[in-house]
């Protein structure tokens, strides 16, 4: 089963770098935005992490919450956001589970290996629970005040 646009999502859990367990339901009311990126502390995952961080206030003035997933553990999380202070903060999806059930661990090419891996994507989630727009395959760089010009339009 995968997400699906006009849709609820159904709620789930991840280890999160604020201590609590993410919960999906814990956040009814607020808009939320995942983004899902491939590893911590490279180029591009760190330039849209810094780039989340810096508009964290605005995303806040239109009552979204952003989160970052990747499938690196919680430590791996906790070092890059204290190497790299972020103020986003990141869930650990270890088992894929989460990845699999936004389709966005699939297969990839580069010079002419192919892998599987997490194809940098982001998800607005509205205060219903509700999946309202996806952004498959983005590039880092800019991404997050795209989000966030979407999220404006929204309002």
């Amino acid at each position: 089963m995968t997400v699906t646009i006009n849709q609820p999502v159904e709620n789930f859990q991840l280890p999160s770098t604020e201590g609590d367990d993410f919960k999906l339901d814990a956040f009814r009311g607020q808009k939320i935005v995942l983004y899902f990126y491939p590893k911590d502390n490279t180029p591009g995952c760190t330039t849209e992490a810094l780039e989340f961080t810096d508009l964290i206030d605005e995303y806040k003035a239109v009552n979204a919450q952003v989160f970052g997933i990747s499938k690196d553990d919680i430590a791996c999380h906790n070092r890059f956001i204290d190497k790299k202070n972020l103020g986003v903060p990141l869930l650990s999806d270890e088992s894929l589970e989460i990845h699999k059930l936004f389709d966005v661990w699939q297969l990839k090419k580069n010079y002419g290996k192919e892998y599987m891996g997490t194809v940098r994507s982001t998800f607005i989630i509205d205060e219903q629970g509700i999946l309202v727009k996806e952004f498959r395959n983005v590039k880092a760089k800019g991404h997050a005040a795209r989000i966030l010009n979407e999220l404006q339009s929204l309002e």
